[in-house]
């Protein structure tokens, strides 16, 4: 796979409204989770439905309670959804436990084969809760994986996933193509927790194509939900049609600006500006490649 346009299946011709199926979990604070993945993907003119896979009590200062979700609850969600309203994309954020991952691929197998799917590996909160055991990572990337489009992990998430140590730029290479080896068509290796001045985030498909997306770190204590916020907004752009390269490109430029616009609530890691003045109507920079 190059960087060109992911075809998706349209199960409902006559819209021109990309749709995204974001399966995760509910954030109260609304930082993160379906909550940011719903404003993202609006703001970025999608539409976006939802299979919840657990409810979450959490804020600004961390996740005080989790209620998870019956996997067969979590399918017939998703099954509600593909079965009329379809998808252009589908989102994975937390999923929470071995169960509802092979649940989820299952769906993916009977019911979206051909739609892309977008796989942020979500296993800590960034308060620090762990969100995902290791029989749950296991399944993931044994079921999950091979379909996935894309998979956005974070340092520690793929540090986590390949067993590798991830300290450099450089080691952000290494972890893409350990992690391409588990099957996914692409991974876009972000590198928001290394050092310095300038983040860089890496896409790598398996057939070796490569960009690299740089800007300037951003000194704030509001980063709540930059990960889902990230993946979703990709998925949208997916959904509409972009190369994926375009898709990445401006979901980076419209998390930059929700983080410089962000509104300063709460007393831990508050969230993003959804909303900002940059993104009028959801209608955005117009130099996304296409």
């Amino acid at each position: 796979m190059d960087l060109a346009v992911i075809k998706s299946k349209r199960v409902v011709s006559e819209t021109t409204k990309p749709r995204v199926l974001v399966v995760a979990g509910s954030d109260s604070g609304g930082g993160a989770g379906i909550q940011a993945d719903i404003k993202a993907i609006t703001m970025l003119g999608g539409f976006a439905t939802t299979a919840i896979t657990a409810l979450t009590a959490q804020n600004t200062l961390g996740v005080q309670d989790v209620l998870t979700i019956d996997p067969a609850f979590v399918a017939a969600q998703m099954k509600s959804v593909l079965s009329d309203i379809g998808a252009d994309a589908i989102k994975t954020g937390m999923l929470g436990s071995a169960r509802v991952v092979e649940m989820v691929a299952r769906v993916c197998e009977s019911l979206a084969a051909g739609i892309p799917l977008i796989v942020d590996p979500v296993m800590v909160a960034k308060g620090g809760a762990t969100l995902l055991d290791q029989s749950a990572i296991d399944m993931m990337v044994l079921r999950l994986f091979p379909f996935a489009s894309l998979v956005t992990p974070n340092v520690p998430e793929a540090e986590k996933l390949t067993g590798l140590k991830i300290l450099s730029v450089d080691d952000l290479g290494r972890a893409a193509d350990a992690l391409l080896a588990l099957g996914p068509s692409a991974v876009l290796m972000k590198g928001g927790h290394l050092e310095g001045d300038t983040v860089v985030d890496l896409l790598r498909t398996a057939d070796g194509a490569e960009h690299r997306f740089e800007g300037p770190r951003i000194a704030t204590r509001s980063t709540h939900g930059t990960g889902c916020t990230l993946a979703s907004a990709i998925a949208a752009g997916v959904a509409e049609g972009l190369t994926l390269q375009g898709a990445v490109a401006r979901a980076r430029k419209y998390v930059f600006a929700a983080i410089e616009h962000a509104p300063g609530l709460g007393s831990g890691h508050g969230p993003l500006e959804f909303a900002h003045p940059l993104w009028p109507g959801g209608a955005g920079p117009e130099s996304a490649a296409r």
